[in-house]
């Protein structure tokens, strides 16, 4: 039987999506354009396009195929991935441009942008992943837009304020996106979450395309930690070894959640939410320290302990966040995102201080990097809040309790339409 909620999409997913979509279309017209200096043009060309490929990868195949892991709701996974993508890129490219627009009269685009914009994007993505199946995609597409705008403003606050490079705001996507689904999860709590859903589980076919996800995100992850890297004539290495501690960190702990998922199990056996996820845990922490990592083993141990906290977190610390603070997240993200991008914060406080030349400079750096964290935590949770409060009104239409997590309550079924 079709679901209660289902007709009521059609007067809100559509209007929404073609108000967003003239809306960013005029702005285009009037604001956007494309850059013009040719040898810049030829230069972004060269250097960000093939990693720009990479990102793409990530954001599309990486977080569509590494949600279809529920055994109902594939489609929705894939689908509602790339349609909360290609919208919010659009909407990251105009933040992103407001700065350029005030100072230039005009937001440029290059390549460099687009690929900010689509890591603005992944943040996004990592915050859904706390709600993925107990919304519907018109909720989706808003907590992008106003996850997008809060990610925005937090890397304008550190850079103004606390004059943090660009590339550390940027790399704490992972921290701000998982503690904004957190609490967006936690507002949204269903009664009767404690139990599991009937339909919040994996079957062999999702689950094998989930892990093709993982390959995707594994593979292309050093491009994704490197591609804003700037090569300065001061340390001409500096994105290659962005790149080496990268795939050090997510082979070691590829291997180190592996080993912990056996050691965990009850049965003794390999868990696929571990594969899935926790091997990744590795590229999270190492893409926020680092700028301040420099040796091989540096990366390595990283990997190693960001492997082992997130395959820890998935075994009990996101059912003790179930029980004990109703917090239903869906895909792990605190412990896949949230926990090791913390770790790797932690791991740049203790090298810049052990790499700075006096006590007044140590001090200096970790007051700063405490109120970086400090903040970027404040705004992700408080507009977590405030966007789960906006959507659990009943005017959107979230799916019912027994409609979660499936796929008929959004798309046609060819071989239902007669029972219907």
């Amino acid at each position: 039987m079709a679901p209660e909620y289902v007709q009521s999409l059609r007067f809100r997913l559509p209007p929404l999506l073609f108000f967003l979509q003239t809306g960013f279309i005029v702005l285009f017209i009037f604001y956007v354009d494309i850059e013009q200096n040719v040898q810049t043009k030829q230069h972004a060309f060269n250097n960000y396009y093939s990693v720009f490929q990479d990102v793409h990868v990530m954001v599309i195949l990486g977080f569509g195929f590494l949600a279809t892991f529920l055994v109902r709701y594939s489609f929705s996974g894939a689908g509602f991935t790339l349609l909360v993508a290609a919208m919010a890129v659009q909407w990251a490219v105009i933040l992103n441009g407001v700065e350029s627009m005030y100072h230039r009269g005009k937001i440029w685009i290059n390549m460099r942008s687009l690929v900010v914009a689509e890591m603005c994007t992944a943040s996004s993505l990592i915050a859904i992943g706390a709600v993925l199946g107990k919304t519907n995609p018109v909720q989706l597409l808003l907590i992008a837009l106003l996850e997008i705008s809060g990610f925005v403003l937090n890397g304008w606050l550190l850079q103004t304020f606390l004059k943090v490079q660009f590339l550390n705001t940027i790399m704490l996507l992972h921290i701000f996106g998982a503690f904004f689904g957190l609490m967006l999860s936690w507002v949204l709590y269903r009664p009767g979450s404690e139990q599991q859903h009937e339909k919040e589980k994996i079957d062999r076919k999702t689950g094998l395309f989930s892990v093709m996800g993982t390959l995707f995100l594994w593979m292309f992850w050093p491009s994704f930690n490197s591609v804003l890297v700037e090569v300065d004539h001061v340390d001409r290495g500096r994105s290659l070894r962005v790149v080496y501690s990268t795939y050090l960190a997510l082979a070691v702990s590829a291997v180190t959640a592996a080993g912990f998922s056996v050691l965990t199990s009850p049965q003794g056996k390999l868990n696929l939410f571990h594969i899935q996820r926790c091997t990744l845990a590795g590229g999270v922490a190492i893409g926020v320290a680092m700028s301040a990592v420099h040796l091989p083993w540096v990366a390595m141990a990283i990997g190693f302990a960001a492997a082992l906290i997130s395959t820890l977190g998935s075994r009990y610390i996101k059912p003790l966040m179930l029980f004990a603070f109703e917090c239903h997240d869906t895909c792990g993200v605190l412990s896949v995102h949230g926990l090791p991008g913390i770790l790797g914060w932690m791991v740049q406080l203790l090298l810049q201080i052990a790499d700075s030349d006096d006590l007044t400079t140590a001090i200096r750096f970790a007051v700063f990097h405490i109120c970086t964290l400090l903040i970027t935590l404040s705004l992700s949770m408080s507009l977590g809040l405030i966007t789960g409060s906006l959507l659990k009104c009943n005017f959107w239409r979230p799916p019912q309790n027994k409609k979660c997590f499936d796929d008929q309550a959004f798309w046609e079924f060819q071989h239902l339409a007669g029972k219907r």
